[in-house]
């Protein structure tokens, strides 16, 4: 789930440099390049494992009854909405503060951040997974207040930036380890569960930030991610048991 942020913190950046440097036929050609040759070095050097026998995960009903699955799941679906909604059009939120000109400038700043915020999660995961969690979800919404600022300055643009990669960068393991932990004999399930609504969020993160985008316009993005991350901090906060539980 690292890679996730990873994709996003190089790929995007380096995508928009190179539309905008020789064209966007040519981005779409070098990443049909890097794809064949993903598929070629996967068929090369990733071993052949033999498969689950029948019955070998726990059904998805008995999982969701697992202590602690389901307020991880929940915060999944929410965090992941929240991020894509302004992810997905923060070249038309810029746009809208007149700072077009610097959306490659705050996708390099984002994945510098996130590259930072995944280094310190990995340092301290073990022991400060809620700690982390809660913090992350409040530097997305303090970089969500800053977006939200209708005269802008590219200066506080670009804090806002850096303080959403810091939050976003560790969040998919932050999420990965909490399911994982708290789904115990039934974490690949709950592994598994949590890939398809993370999956599910982004595509549903696309539409929600597109109908906003044309009903309330370009203003109502940040406001969403902050609306969308109350219940976020009221589910971690809430998961003191289980979940998200409390270490000494």
């Amino acid at each position: 789930m690292t890679g996730i942020p990873l994709a996003l913190s190089l790929g995007v950046p380096a995508g928009t440099f190179l539309g905008e440097a020789v064209g966007w036929r040519a981005a779409f050609a070098a990443m049909t390049v890097i794809a064949v040759g993903l598929l070629g070095w996967i068929a090369l050097a990733v071993p052949d494992l033999p498969g689950e026998p029948r019955g070998g995960r726990a059904p998805v009903a008995r999982t969701l009854k697992v202590p602690g699955v389901l307020p991880v799941l929940a915060v999944t679906f929410t965090l992941v909405l929240a991020h894509t909604v302004l992810y997905t059009y923060v070249a038309a939120y810029l746009d809208h503060l007149g700072l077009g000109g610097s959306t490659g400038l705050v996708l390099l700043v984002f994945g510098a951040a996130s590259l930072a915020g995944i280094w310190f999660t990995g340092r301290h995961i073990d022991r400060r997974l809620r700690v982390l969690t809660l913090g992350g979800t409040v530097l997305l919404a303090v970089a969500a207040a800053a977006f939200a600022v209708p005269a802008a300055s590219t200066a506080l643009v670009l804090v806002a930036a850096a303080l959403w990669g810091l939050g976003w960068g560790g969040a998919p393991t932050l999420l990965q380890t909490a399911v994982a932990e708290a789904g115990g004999d039934a974490a690949d399930t709950a592994q598994t569960m949590l890939v398809s609504l993370w999956n599910a969020a982004m595509a549903a993160g696309g539409v929600a930030g597109g109908l906003l985008l044309d009903g309330l316009g370009a203003g109502a993005l940040p406001w969403s991610v902050l609306v969308l991350l109350v219940p976020v901090v009221a589910l971690v906060t809430g998961a003191r048991a289980h979940g998200f539980p409390a270490r000494g």
